[in-house]
């Protein structure tokens, strides 16, 4: 967790009910690479820490046997079990309101626990081990996040790209120049390191993946804003009476951007870490 910041519990209100129209959706294949590296058998129990509305753990839910997702928000909490029911899978699915250090929290144990861009709001070194005891022999700890060393731009697509460096400047104007973070400030932003604090605790590798991005997406107006609001740097409770404000500036800049309300831009690509709970075993000798 970041030094001089505490979380809270609106951390990501009411982004919920704007996560999954705004977010962009993880590398395609993404689950036909997991499947690859971990060889489920499809009867395991899957472990999303930091679920937010299920966009992960559904994705892979054809992997598993049983899916618990986990996440302090309410709103994510619904959110995934609405998504849930839409896919026909919800009776395989829970759905638990509670922060990651609140685990193990009678959950039992499982084959895979994943991270889907969450690891960063927890207590890691916490988490890490705590994750760690609840996987069975063999089992993994996933980590999955956009690759953030890629370059993409919308040249040769039909719409304009999203204006971000416009929109992130909108916030500012809105917000101040510190990133918010619920009620507190991250002036330094959220932490990285994530491999230092595995190997900490225990895990062992890792085996990195990246599913190619690339894919092009054409977005609205509304995709946009709901983008902004899904992030927890402008959660819309941030704004307080000025909301309505700026969001009228905000529809303002994307109809000056693209006057047809359309826009062009590229999915990420995936990055993948997969950690295994226990030591990689030596091959054995000829003749043993």
């Amino acid at each position: 967790m970041v030094a001089g910041w505490e979380w809270d519990d609106t951390l990501f209100a009411g982004t919920a009910a704007y996560y999954r129209r705004g977010r962009l959706p993880y590398a395609p294949g993404l689950a036909d690479v997991l499947a690859g590296a971990l060889e489920p058998d499809g009867r395991g129990r899957l472990l999303d820490v930091g679920c937010g509305p299920g966009t992960l753990a559904l994705d892979l839910a054809p992997l598993f046997g049983e899916i618990v997702g986990v996440d302090p928000d309410r709103g994510m909490i619904a959110e995934a079990g609405r998504a849930a029911a839409e896919r026909g899978v919800d009776g395989k699915t829970r759905w638990v309101r509670a922060r990651a250090e609140e685990l193990p929290a009678g959950l039992g144990t499982f084959t895979v626990a994943v991270f889907g861009q969450s690891f960063h709001w927890m207590d890691r070194d916490l988490v890490a081990a705590t994750v760690r005891r609840m996987l069975r022999p063999g089992g993994a700890l996933v980590h999955v996040s956009d690759l953030k060393t890629e370059t993409r731009t919308a040249a040769g697509l039909p719409h304009p790209a999203v204006p971000y460096a416009a929109i992130d400047q909108l916030v500012r104007d809105y917000l101040g120049p510190v990133r918010r973070a619920g009620r507190g400030t991250l002036p330094q932003g959220t932490p990285g390191g994530e491999a230092a604090v595995l190997a900490r605790a225990g895990f062992r590798g890792p085996d990195r993946h990246v599913v190619p991005g690339g894919q092009a997406l054409e977005r609205g107006d509304d995709d946009v804003v709901a983008w902004v609001f899904s992030m927890s740097f402008s959660a819309p409770h941030l704004f307080g009476p000025r909301r309505e404000d700026f969001e009228t500036e905000l529809r303002g800049l994307l109809r000056k951007a693209s006057p047809s309300g359309r826009f062009s831009e590229r999915r990420p690509s995936t990055e993948v870490f997969v950690w295994w709970r226990d030591p990689i075993a030596p091959a054995p000798r000829p003749g043993l």
